[in-house]
């Protein structure tokens, strides 16, 4: 049996999965999990990239000691936007910011006084927010010109981390898709951007096709880790394309949902959709692995709970999914709603705070006990997946009859019953681990073991089961949601 290491590092832990197979179905086993979050610093959030990189050989010494030092490949995917900086010479100059950092709010700014966002839009394809690469880079223009003016080479965060391992410089296409400097249905930077804002497109590193042999591991790495040399493979840079190849979608009626601290949702197309009414509801277009499009809306996932969960641990109250699905239960349904992406909520001192804050300037139910708060935050989560279905549909002209929801925060069974309640369609949960498993998938294709994607969707659906939700009290959830549009309309986009 063949194997494979795939390294899926998201916002809030990274992970070393081991994937196996035998020419008929995949196995998964979960090797090393480490916590990754921004650190702040001086009024800046940055990512421990070293550390990152300390933690991902250690992995591969526990995968060794586990008897599995003997692998085909490797791959690696992350989340989207940030990058690293590397010197003329090749080093790193410094950890990279996060796409949390405050100040690209104001990089923003300065930037649609350059350029439009209906401009930016329709050369990109790509929405318009603050955390995007090339708000990134002008914020960093702006504020530590010094440290642009060193940098030889700008790579994001899977590739910066593949060249730690195998010394290219490339930043592969769906990666690249997510900076919003990406020429719209291209692969192909986007100058005319960057010329206006006076970035020189030489600081960006060639993009890569997916499915493709960056190189080997490094001699240095070698010799430090005990192994002989192993293929690093392209795959699906951006953890949400690679968690769409592994999703069993048999037909082009099915909505993707990529879930954890954020939740992405959207269907393939062949082509960017860049009409007004995309820009207008915050759509945006990205990369998949087969080298076309995703029509997707980026949506708050887990964050909003994961923020709760810190100040009822620093309160010493401990819980998991299976505790606060519980809670939840207790608590009365569908009486308070937030919008989860009103800007508040992006990263406030205090969560709980905040959501009280807003069901009281909009004269609802405040929600107090612990099983209210969690309740208010999965259904509002829920309406509001709601909500891009119903203009998904407008855009594609097709009705949406399925969704397929994949990654760790299917974990939490409670918000996939209220996602089929909310959106009226069949949930199909699963594979849980999408994102490695697509990773993975992108390493076989790219070593001739697997023929494409639709074989390897095969492949999945007969080696990982699904989960199946049929949405219930139907008539409640569309009363509800009027109420949802009112309380939201004027922070929903």
């Amino acid at each position: 049996m063949k194997k494979v290491w795939a390294f899926d590092i998201g916002a809030s832990n990274g992970r070393l999965m081991l994937n196996s197979f035998d020419g008929e179905k995949m196995y998964v086993e979960e090797i090393y999990r480490f916590p990754n979050h921004p650190v702040h610093v001086t009024e800046n959030y940055y990512w421990d990239i070293l550390n990152i990189f300390s933690e991902m050989k250690k992995a591969i010494q526990v995968s060794i000691q586990k008897g599995h030092a003997k692998v085909e490949s490797m791959g690696i995917d992350t989340w989207g936007v940030d990058f690293g900086l590397l010197s003329k010479n090749g080093e790193l100059l410094a950890n990279p910011y996060s796409y949390r950092n405050p100040q690209n709010a104001k990089g923003m700014e300065e930037v649609l006084q350059h350029i439009t966002s209906e401009e930016l839009f329709r050369l990109t394809g790509v929405e318009t927010a603050p955390i995007n690469t090339i708000f990134q880079l002008y914020t960093l223009k702006q504020n530590n010109p010094e440290l642009l003016e060193r940098a030889g080479m700008l790579l994001l965060t899977p590739n910066l981390l593949a060249y730690f391992f195998c010394g290219i410089k490339s930043n592969e296409f769906t990666i690249s898709s997510t900076t919003q400097m990406l020429r719209a249905g291209k692969a192909a930077w986007e100058t005319t951007i960057l010329d206006k804002l006076g970035i020189s497109s030489e600081l960006l590193a060639p993009i890569k096709k997916p499915l493709t042999i960056a190189g080997d591991t490094l001699p240095s790495i070698n010799k430090e880790l005990q192994i002989d040399p192993i293929k690093v493979i392209h795959v699906a840079g951006h953890d949400t394309a690679s968690a769409l190849a592994a999703l069993p979608i048999e037909d082009d009626q099915s909505v993707f949902m990529s879930c954890g601290t954020w939740v992405l949702i959207g269907v393939q197309v062949d082509e960017p959709v860049t009409d007004d009414k995309a820009r207008e509801w915050g759509f945006t277009n990205e990369g998949t692995m087969e080298g076309k499009y995703r029509l997707q809306k980026n949506n708050m996932g887990m964050w909003l709970l994961q923020q709760c969960r810190v100040i009822w641990e620093r309160e010493g109250i401990h819980t998991d999914f299976e505790k606060e699905n519980h809670l939840c239960e207790e608590a009365a349904p569908l009486r308070s709603f937030i919008n989860p992406d009103d800007p508040r909520f992006f990263n406030p001192e205090n969560m709980l705070v905040e959501i009280q804050t807003f069901c009281r300037e909009t004269s609802q139910p405040i929600p107090k006990s612990q099983g209210e708060i969690i309740r208010c935050i999965l259904e509002s989560l829920a309406m509001k997946y709601h909500w891009v279905i119903n203009r998904l549909e407008k855009l594609t002209g097709k009705k949406l009859k399925r969704i397929h929801m994949g990654g760790g925060a299917i974990r939490n069974k409670k918000l996939c019953q209220l996602t089929a309640n909310a959106t009226n369609c069949e949930v199909v949960a699963g594979p849980i681990e999408a994102s490695s498993i697509g990773n993975a998938i992108g390493q076989w294709i790219a070593l001739g073991e697997i023929r494409d994607i639709q074989q390897a969707r095969e492949i999945v659906q007969h080696s990982f089961s699904v989960q199946h939700y049929q949405p219930s009290d139907i008539s409640n959830w569309q009363k509800a949601y009027e109420r949802f549009v009112k309380y939201v309309d004027a922070t929903l986009n």
